[in-house]
Protein backbone atom coordinates (compact mmCIF):
# COMPACT_ATOMS: atom_id res chain seq x y z
CA UNK A 1 0.00 0.00 0.00
CA UNK A 2 1.22 3.52 -0.82
CA UNK A 3 1.99 5.94 1.98
CA UNK A 4 -1.09 7.74 3.29
CA UNK A 5 0.37 11.07 2.11
CA UNK A 6 0.54 9.75 -1.45
CA UNK A 7 -3.05 8.59 -1.73
CA UNK A 8 -5.07 10.62 -4.22
CA UNK A 9 -8.16 8.59 -5.10
CA UNK A 10 -10.25 9.09 -1.97
CA UNK A 11 -13.93 8.14 -1.62
CA UNK A 12 -16.42 9.93 0.62
CA UNK A 13 -19.41 8.08 2.09
CA UNK A 14 -21.90 8.95 4.83
CA UNK A 15 -24.60 7.31 6.90
CA UNK A 16 -28.17 8.45 6.36
CA UNK A 17 -28.39 10.36 9.65
CA UNK A 18 -29.05 14.10 9.49
CA UNK A 19 -25.69 15.08 11.00
CA UNK A 20 -23.71 12.83 8.65
CA UNK A 21 -25.60 14.08 5.61
CA UNK A 22 -24.95 17.71 6.60
CA UNK A 23 -21.21 16.99 6.90
CA UNK A 24 -21.30 15.16 3.56
CA UNK A 25 -22.88 18.22 1.89
CA UNK A 26 -20.15 20.40 3.41
CA UNK A 27 -17.24 18.20 2.31
CA UNK A 28 -18.50 17.12 -1.10
CA UNK A 29 -17.51 20.37 -2.92
CA UNK A 30 -14.04 20.57 -1.33
CA UNK A 31 -12.34 18.19 -3.81
CA UNK A 32 -12.98 15.65 -6.53
CA UNK A 33 -13.88 12.42 -4.75
CA UNK A 34 -13.35 9.00 -6.33
CA UNK A 35 -16.02 6.30 -6.64
CA UNK A 36 -15.64 3.82 -3.79
CA UNK A 37 -14.87 0.92 -6.14
CA UNK A 38 -11.88 2.85 -7.55
CA UNK A 39 -10.64 4.49 -4.34
CA UNK A 40 -7.34 3.95 -2.53
CA UNK A 41 -8.89 5.04 0.79
CA UNK A 42 -12.30 6.07 2.09
CA UNK A 43 -13.54 8.80 4.43
CA UNK A 44 -16.47 7.47 6.45
CA UNK A 45 -18.95 9.96 7.97
CA UNK A 46 -21.13 8.52 10.72
CA UNK A 47 -20.83 6.47 13.89
CA UNK A 48 -19.18 3.22 14.93
CA UNK A 49 -22.06 1.18 13.55
CA UNK A 50 -21.72 2.70 10.09
CA UNK A 51 -17.94 2.19 10.19
CA UNK A 52 -18.43 -1.50 11.05
CA UNK A 53 -20.97 -1.76 8.22
CA UNK A 54 -18.45 -0.21 5.81
CA UNK A 55 -15.61 -2.50 6.90
CA UNK A 56 -17.81 -5.57 6.59
CA UNK A 57 -18.86 -4.50 3.09
CA UNK A 58 -15.16 -4.36 2.15
CA UNK A 59 -14.60 -7.86 3.52
CA UNK A 60 -17.63 -9.15 1.62
CA UNK A 61 -16.33 -7.62 -1.64
CA UNK A 62 -12.81 -8.91 -1.06
CA UNK A 63 -11.28 -5.46 -1.57
CA UNK A 64 -10.03 -3.74 1.58
CA UNK A 65 -8.77 -0.14 1.60
CA UNK A 66 -7.78 2.16 4.50
CA UNK A 67 -10.71 3.86 6.22
CA UNK A 68 -10.66 7.25 7.98
CA UNK A 69 -13.73 7.67 10.15
CA UNK A 70 -15.26 11.01 11.13
CA UNK A 71 -17.55 10.79 14.15
CA UNK A 72 -21.05 12.06 13.56
CA UNK A 73 -22.66 9.44 15.77
CA UNK A 74 -22.45 8.95 19.54
CA UNK A 75 -19.36 7.26 21.04
CA UNK A 76 -17.22 7.12 17.90
CA UNK A 77 -14.62 4.72 19.27
CA UNK A 78 -13.47 3.83 15.76
CA UNK A 79 -13.72 7.39 14.49
CA UNK A 80 -11.94 10.77 14.55
CA UNK A 81 -13.38 14.05 15.83
CA UNK A 82 -15.47 16.13 13.45
CA UNK A 83 -14.81 19.83 13.08
CA UNK A 84 -16.74 22.22 10.85
CA UNK A 85 -14.53 23.37 7.98
CA UNK A 86 -12.05 20.52 8.48
CA UNK A 87 -9.38 19.94 5.80
CA UNK A 88 -9.77 16.21 5.22
CA UNK A 89 -6.70 15.82 3.01
CA UNK A 90 -4.46 17.56 5.52
CA UNK A 91 -5.75 15.30 8.27
CA UNK A 92 -5.31 12.22 6.11
CA UNK A 93 -1.70 13.22 5.40
CA UNK A 94 -1.00 13.24 9.16
CA UNK A 95 -3.04 10.16 10.00
CA UNK A 96 -1.59 7.10 11.68
CA UNK A 97 -2.50 3.67 10.32
CA UNK A 98 -3.69 0.97 12.72
CA UNK A 99 -4.03 -2.62 11.45
CA UNK A 100 -6.71 -4.88 12.89
CA UNK A 101 -7.45 -8.49 12.00
CA UNK A 102 -11.03 -9.77 12.29
CA UNK A 103 -12.25 -13.06 13.67
CA UNK A 104 -13.48 -15.63 11.19
CA UNK A 105 -16.57 -17.46 12.47
CA UNK A 106 -17.75 -20.78 11.05
CA UNK A 107 -21.11 -21.85 12.45
CA UNK A 108 -23.00 -25.11 11.97
CA UNK A 109 -26.73 -25.05 12.71
CA UNK A 110 -28.88 -27.84 14.13
CA UNK A 111 -30.06 -28.71 10.60
CA UNK A 112 -26.42 -28.91 9.38
CA UNK A 113 -26.45 -25.55 7.62
CA UNK A 114 -23.08 -23.78 7.50
CA UNK A 115 -22.40 -20.06 7.78
CA UNK A 116 -19.18 -18.03 7.67
CA UNK A 117 -19.01 -14.43 8.88
CA UNK A 118 -16.26 -12.08 10.05
CA UNK A 119 -16.27 -10.12 13.31
CA UNK A 120 -14.19 -7.02 13.91
CA UNK A 121 -15.38 -6.59 17.52
CA UNK A 122 -16.66 -9.90 18.88
CA UNK A 123 -18.55 -13.12 18.33
CA UNK A 124 -21.25 -13.82 20.93
CA UNK A 125 -23.20 -16.99 21.66
CA UNK A 126 -26.51 -16.16 23.35
CA UNK A 127 -29.38 -18.23 24.74
CA UNK A 128 -32.61 -17.90 22.73
CA UNK A 129 -35.14 -18.82 25.44
CA UNK A 130 -35.63 -18.71 29.19
CA UNK A 131 -33.50 -21.87 29.45
CA UNK A 132 -29.85 -21.26 30.26
CA UNK A 133 -27.38 -22.31 27.61
CA UNK A 134 -24.99 -25.22 28.07
CA UNK A 135 -21.83 -24.84 26.03
CA UNK A 136 -18.66 -26.91 25.74
CA UNK A 137 -15.56 -24.75 25.27
CA UNK A 138 -12.47 -26.16 23.52
CA UNK A 139 -9.21 -24.36 22.72
CA UNK A 140 -6.74 -25.78 20.18
CA UNK A 141 -8.52 -29.13 20.20
CA UNK A 142 -8.54 -29.53 23.99
CA UNK A 143 -11.79 -29.26 25.95
CA UNK A 144 -11.25 -26.65 28.64
CA UNK A 145 -14.81 -26.44 29.98
CA UNK A 146 -17.03 -29.49 29.36
CA UNK A 147 -20.19 -27.61 30.31
CA UNK A 148 -20.46 -23.84 30.73
CA UNK A 149 -23.95 -23.03 32.03
CA UNK A 150 -24.65 -19.40 31.23
CA UNK A 151 -26.67 -16.80 29.36
CA UNK A 152 -23.91 -16.84 26.76
CA UNK A 153 -20.21 -16.47 26.01
CA UNK A 154 -18.24 -14.20 23.72
CA UNK A 155 -14.84 -14.00 22.08
CA UNK A 156 -13.50 -10.47 21.60
CA UNK A 157 -10.63 -8.99 19.61
CA UNK A 158 -8.57 -6.17 21.17
CA UNK A 159 -10.48 -3.70 18.96
CA UNK A 160 -13.77 -4.92 20.45
CA UNK A 161 -12.58 -5.43 24.02
CA UNK A 162 -14.03 -2.10 25.21
CA UNK A 163 -17.47 -2.85 23.71
CA UNK A 164 -19.78 -5.74 24.70
CA UNK A 165 -16.82 -7.58 26.23
CA UNK A 166 -16.23 -4.80 28.77
CA UNK A 167 -19.94 -4.63 29.62
CA UNK A 168 -19.76 -8.37 30.37
CA UNK A 169 -16.83 -7.70 32.76
CA UNK A 170 -14.23 -8.93 30.31
CA UNK A 171 -10.67 -7.55 30.19
CA UNK A 172 -9.55 -4.60 28.09
CA UNK A 173 -6.85 -5.75 25.67
CA UNK A 174 -4.14 -3.45 24.23
CA UNK A 175 -4.41 -3.30 20.46
CA UNK A 176 -0.94 -4.82 19.88
CA UNK A 177 -1.34 -7.50 22.56
CA UNK A 178 -2.02 -10.36 20.08
CA UNK A 179 -4.62 -11.67 22.50
CA UNK A 180 -8.29 -12.62 22.52
CA UNK A 181 -10.74 -12.33 25.42
CA UNK A 182 -12.99 -15.31 26.12
CA UNK A 183 -15.71 -13.91 28.38
CA UNK A 184 -18.78 -15.63 29.85
CA UNK A 185 -22.11 -13.78 30.01
CA UNK A 186 -23.88 -14.29 33.36
CA UNK A 187 -22.17 -17.64 34.09
CA UNK A 188 -23.92 -19.97 36.55
CA UNK A 189 -21.53 -22.90 36.42
CA UNK A 190 -18.55 -23.13 36.81
CA UNK A 191 -19.57 -20.47 39.30
CA UNK A 192 -16.14 -18.95 39.81
CA UNK A 193 -15.02 -18.90 36.17
CA UNK A 194 -14.67 -15.34 34.92
CA UNK A 195 -13.18 -15.99 31.50
CA UNK A 196 -9.77 -16.38 29.91
CA UNK A 197 -7.20 -14.41 27.93
CA UNK A 198 -5.87 -16.40 24.98
CA UNK A 199 -3.14 -15.94 22.34
CA UNK A 200 -4.76 -14.77 19.11
CA UNK A 201 -3.32 -17.80 17.31
CA UNK A 202 -5.78 -19.94 19.29
CA UNK A 203 -8.47 -22.01 17.57
CA UNK A 204 -11.64 -21.86 19.63
CA UNK A 205 -14.58 -24.22 19.25
CA UNK A 206 -17.84 -24.00 21.18
CA UNK A 207 -20.38 -26.82 21.05
CA UNK A 208 -23.97 -26.34 22.23
CA UNK A 209 -25.22 -29.01 24.62
CA UNK A 210 -28.92 -29.97 24.47
CA UNK A 211 -29.46 -27.62 21.50
CA UNK A 212 -33.13 -28.55 21.00
CA UNK A 213 -34.05 -27.87 24.61
CA UNK A 214 -31.60 -24.97 25.07
CA UNK A 215 -31.30 -23.23 21.68
CA UNK A 216 -28.44 -20.79 21.16
CA UNK A 217 -27.83 -18.09 18.54
CA UNK A 218 -24.48 -16.65 17.48
CA UNK A 219 -23.83 -13.02 16.53
CA UNK A 220 -20.72 -11.92 14.63
CA UNK A 221 -20.80 -8.14 15.01
CA UNK A 222 -24.05 -7.42 13.12
CA UNK A 223 -24.77 -10.85 11.61
CA UNK A 224 -26.87 -13.41 13.50
CA UNK A 225 -27.34 -17.15 13.02
CA UNK A 226 -29.98 -18.89 15.12
CA UNK A 227 -30.18 -22.46 16.43
CA UNK A 228 -26.46 -23.20 16.18
CA UNK A 229 -24.92 -26.55 17.06
CA UNK A 230 -21.26 -25.52 17.04
CA UNK A 231 -19.13 -22.46 16.35
CA UNK A 232 -15.43 -22.36 15.39
CA UNK A 233 -13.34 -19.19 15.64
CA UNK A 234 -9.90 -18.09 14.51
CA UNK A 235 -8.21 -14.81 13.60
CA UNK A 236 -8.31 -14.16 9.83
CA UNK A 237 -4.90 -12.59 9.26
CA UNK A 238 -5.40 -12.62 5.49
CA UNK A 239 -8.31 -10.16 5.95
CA UNK A 240 -6.41 -7.47 7.86
CA UNK A 241 -8.10 -4.04 7.88
CA UNK A 242 -6.51 -0.60 8.17
CA UNK A 243 -8.06 2.23 10.18
CA UNK A 244 -6.64 5.77 10.04
CA UNK A 245 -6.51 8.03 13.09
CA UNK A 246 -5.46 11.57 13.90
CA UNK A 247 -2.25 11.87 15.97
CA UNK A 248 -3.03 11.35 19.67
CA UNK A 249 -6.48 10.05 18.86
CA UNK A 250 -5.62 6.51 17.77
CA UNK A 251 -7.52 3.41 18.80
CA UNK A 252 -4.65 1.97 20.85
CA UNK A 253 -4.48 5.17 22.95
CA UNK A 254 -8.23 5.06 23.54
CA UNK A 255 -8.03 1.45 24.69
CA UNK A 256 -5.37 2.38 27.25
CA UNK A 257 -7.31 5.50 28.35
CA UNK A 258 -10.51 3.48 28.83
CA UNK A 259 -8.82 1.58 31.67
CA UNK A 260 -8.49 4.79 33.70
CA UNK A 261 -12.11 5.91 33.40
CA UNK A 262 -13.70 6.07 36.86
Amino acid sequence: MAKIQELQRIALIASDTERAQEAYAELLPTREWAPLKEAEAVVVLGGDGFMLQTLHAMLDRGRVIPAYGVNLGTIGFLMNRYRTGMDVMKRLARARAIAIAPLCMDAVTQDNGTHRFFAINEVSLLRETRQTAKIEVAVDGKVRIPELVCDGVLVSTPAGSTAYNLSANGPILPLDSQLLALTPISPFRPRRWRGAILPDRSMIKMTVREPRKRPVSVVADQKEVRDVAEVSLAIARECELTLLFDPGHALDERIVAEQFVV
